[in-house]
C-alpha cells in the first residue's frame, strides 16, 4: 500500500475519532484544570460566594467593583507562599489581580468546605 493511501486512511480515522470524542464531551460541564492555580480558582468560583463586612465596606468605596472580584477569581494568580494556611476553620488564599482600570488588587479569600468568603480587598 502506498504512503498516500495509508495517510488517507489515517486522516479518515483521525477525523472520525475526533467527532466521536467531541460527541462525548459536548454539553457536559467538563474542565481540565491541571495546574494548582486553576484548580484553586475553579474551586472558589464553584462554591457559594459571600462577602465579609470589611469587603462590603471596601466595595462601597467605589474604587473596586464586584466585576473586578469576579475577574480576579477567573484570571488572578494565587500566591501559594502566603496561601493555604488555616484561618477560621477554613483555608486562606491570597489572590493577586487587577481592576478594570488596571489597578493591582489583592483578594483575601477564605475557602470553607461548603462556601467561600471574601475577607478583604487590598490595593497593591
Amino acid at each position: 500500500m502506498k504512503f498516500v493511501h495509508r495517510f488517507a486512511y489515517y486522516l479518515i480515522g483521525l477525523i472520525m475519532g475526533c467527532f466521536i470524542v467531541s460527541g462525548f464531551f459536548i454539553g457536559k460541564d467538563t474542565r481540565c484544570n491541571y495546574f494548582p492555580n486553576a484548580r484553586v480558582l475553579n474551586n472558589l468560583r464553584t462554591k457559594p460566594f459571600q462577602y465579609s463586612e470589611k469587603a462590603v465596606q471596601t466595595l462601597s468605596e467605589k474604587w473596586v467593583d464586584t466585576a473586578d472580584v469576579k475577574n480576579t477569581l477567573t484570571y488572578g494568580d494565587v500566591d501559594f507562599d502566603q496561601s493555604n494556611v488555616p484561618f477560621k476553620k477554613g483555608k486562606l488564599y491570597i489572590i493577586e489581580g487587577k481592576t478594570v482600570k488596571n489597578q493591582p488588587i489583592i483578594l483575601k479569600v477564605v475557602n470553607y468546605e461548603n462556601k467561600a468568603v471574601l475577607e478583604e480587598i487590598v490595593k497593591k
